[in-house]
């Protein structure tokens, strides 16, 4: 049986909590920030949990972390 890896790019971009749930930054907070207002980049801030719908995708992504 081969070792199972995990991605790359999944490692670096989403954590799981100790419940299992998995969290990652929220999108648009990179560059051209001049432009967005100070409301919006407050609200980008901070990590979200992913949503139910894309739990499936990831599992195999981070086959041990989940």
């Amino acid at each position: 049986m081969p070792k199972l890896k995990s991605n790359s790019g999944a490692k670096k971009r989403l954590k799981v909590a100790p419940s299992g749930t998995v969290k990652h930054r929220k999108t648009n907070k990179r560059h051209l920030l001049t432009g967005k207002s100070s409301k919006r980049k407050r609200r980008l801030s901070g990590t979200v949990v992913i949503h139910d719908a894309d739990h499936g995708r990831v599992r195999p992504l981070l086959p041990h972390s989940l």
